[in-house]
């Protein structure tokens, strides 16, 4: 147990230090870009512990950035954590500051889109070649290693279609070879895994789901070791890397009632997905506590609890059908992103164009939910119809 014992408790207390919150509950909003001096000797303290949480200058951040990022780090178990205004900026941030030209980069084939697009188009251009491995490789990962190999990515359950990764094996293997290994993991939010505990030297979070969860802030996190965080936290300083402190007090905010939320978002994202696994025209659901998820057994081991999003996978389908099915709900919305309060829903295709690794049967089409907190019977309800809607385009 930790210092301010119980999760449930450490959510409340974290990032809350007087000096941080002058003795208000929440940390309070601080804007600041100029900060001023009253003598050569106050500009020099500041000037040598500008790292140490010391007012310096606004890009640094102020004591409301200072006691979020601290309560961020000891969720995850790291050393220090960085704020980005987005998870892609806290991605693409985090892999700048350790890959350079003529350095070779491992991603996950099941990477979030966008940093696969990172990867393709940026990251190229620097000089920076990506290869792409199978989430599921395992201790297979050794082949793919080079001299000049620098980040192992991962990414546990992957974006879509939800394989999780044997996150132990693959940083183990990659730290006999001085590898750092990062993860987006932002699936389990801060709470339901331990990254540093299964050897993640860098753990990033898209802040803008299940720690904002209210769908109305854009921004990323990156946790450090103690080994890496000076490397990582100065690299993404000189990027120009920054966050509006309204919006670190909106994510602080939204950490306080994490755990009850995603206690919530677990059991409806159950409910639904058990409902979904009965039904004749699904042929599987890739929930990663169901046996059907691929790495169902990295979740049990290393896993506290689930959240609201997952796939399910139909016998059958085109464009015409999977439309009939996720237009005119009720409940769900179509949209990106997820980790709000609302239920989302899309329809997902291609899968086999941004695979290069892995293969994907794009025959058998894919669903994506988030399941938000509405009440479960009203959200089974609205599938049920959505059900009917796809079986009528199929018969004609």
């Amino acid at each position: 147990m930790n210092k301010h014992g119980k999760q449930a408790t450490q959510l409340v207390s974290l990032g809350r230090d007087k000096k941080y919150t002058k003795g208000i509950i929440n940390p309070p909003v601080f804007r600041a870009s100029t900060v001023v001096f009253d003598t050569m000797d106050d500009m020099r303290f500041a000037i040598k512990n500008k790292t140490n949480g010391e007012l310096f200058y606004g890009r640094r951040g102020t004591p409301t950035h200072f006691a979020f990022q601290e309560a961020i780090a000891e969720l995850e178990g790291g050393f220090g954590t960085a704020l980005y205004p987005s998870g892609a900026g806290a991605i693409s941030a985090a892999l700048l500051s350790f890959l350079k030209s003529g350095d070779h980069l491992l991603m996950v084939d099941t990477a979030y889109e966008p940093t696969r697009d990172l990867c393709d188009k940026m990251l190229a251009g620097f000089g920076i070649e990506t290869s792409y491995y199978d989430p599921m490789i395992g201790a297979g990962i050794r082949d793919l290693i080079r001299p000049n190999t620098k980040v192992l990515f991962l990414e546990s359950p992957g974006s879509i279609t939800m394989e999780v990764q044997d996150v132990p094996t693959l940083s183990r293997i990659a730290h006999e070879h001085n590898i750092v290994v990062m993860l987006d993991n932002t699936w389990a939010s801060p709470i339901n895994s331990r990254p540093f505990e299964m050897g993640v030297d860098i753990s990033i979070q898209a802040a803008t789901k299940y720690i904002v969860g209210h769908s109305d802030v854009m921004m990323g996190t990156a946790t450090a070791n103690e080994v890496h965080w000076p490397q990582l936290r100065e690299n993404s300083y000189l990027m120009g890397q920054t966050t509006s402190p309204d919006d670190v007090f909106l994510a602080a905010r939204g950490l306080r009632t994490l755990g009850v939320r995603m206690a919530q978002h677990h059991k409806n994202g159950l409910e639904v997905a058990n409902w979904l696994a009965k039904r004749p025209e699904v042929d599987h659901v890739r929930h990663p506590a169901f046996e059907t998820c691929p790495g169902h057994e990295f979740f049990k081991r290393d896993f506290t609890s689930a959240n609201g999003l997952f796939s399910f996978v139909l016998k059958d389908g085109d464009l015409r059908s999977i439309t009939a099915f996720v237009e005119n709900m009720q409940h769900f919305k179509m949209g990106f992103s997820w980790g709000g309060f609302e239920s989302l829903i899309l329809g997902v295709f291609g899968i086999d164009k941004i695979r290069s690794a892995t293969q994907w049967d794009s025959s058998k089409p894919l669903i994506r939910l988030h399941i938000g907190l509405e009440d479960t019977e009203d959200l089974i309800a609205d599938l049920e119809r959505a059900f009917e809607r796809y079986n009528q385009a199929i018969a004609k």
